[in-house]
């Protein structure tokens, strides 16, 4: 199963963690997408968008108005969080021109600590 782990981590520290996994030559279990903050990973990955990665995990490559059409919801508003994510690198354009979300799985990894 091909999992995709969407992180809140600085940039630096994921930065360090390339450089060190890149050297040591063994890849990663999963894929990761490191947002700077709890903040920025909430405001790309909304409600309606967290719907959008339901409905394309594991689908294949589609078009938007497919993927609008699996989610009941309107095109262009489709069309607005689509681009969102693939400028987050979380959504990939598919060689026939849809969208592919190209993972089985998402897990979601922050911590909260006391003030």
């Amino acid at each position: 199963m091909k999992t995709v782990i969407l992180e809140v981590r600085p940039p630096e520290e994921a930065m360090a963690n390339f450089a060190c996994l890149w050297q040591g030559g063994r890849p990663e279990r999963a894929a990761r997408i490191s947002f700077a903050s709890p903040e920025l990973l909430w405001q790309v990955l909304t409600a309606k968008r967290w719907q959008l990665l339901k409905v394309l995990c594991g689908a294949g490559s589609m078009s938007i108005r497919e993927a609008a059409r699996r989610a009941g919801r309107d095109v262009k508003a489709v069309h607005t969080d689509i681009t969102a994510l693939l400028n987050a690198g979380i959504l990939d354009r598919a060689e026939g021109g849809g969208i592919v979300f190209p993972f089985d799985a998402v897990k979601v990894e922050f911590l909260l600590d006391a003030a």
